[in-house]
């Protein structure tokens, strides 16, 4: 399970079978975020974008990392992201809206 706090820049993800322990805490945002969605194709990827203008793909370990772990892809929108749609359709393809474009 991943959760965001409003005007954060980390998100925490949770191990579901025992909710209070963390599983991971993944912040490599320089602003609040603001979207998450997962894969439609497994449980370990995960795709988050804030107000940084940034969309960074991680895939999550099955331990967690002592050092933390780096995105897998990052992309830069060049305006704040509002919201985010993995495609199950097409699961190499995640929508990502911005100012008044997707």
């Amino acid at each position: 399970m991943a959760s965001i706090e409003m005007d954060c820049n980390k998100v925490v993800i949770l191990y579901i079978r025992s909710p209070t322990m963390l599983m991971d805490e993944l912040k490599r945002h320089q602003a609040s975020v603001n979207a998450i969605t997962w894969a439609p194709q497994g449980s370990n990827h995960i795709c988050f974008a804030g107000d940084d203008t940034q969309a960074l793909i991680w895939e999550l370990p099955t331990v967690a990392s002592p050092n933390g772990i780096d995105p897998l892809c990052v992309y830069s929108a060049g305006l704040e992201i509002n919201q985010l749609q993995w495609s199950a359709a097409q699961p190499d393809w995640v929508a990502i809206s911005f100012s008044n474009k997707i």
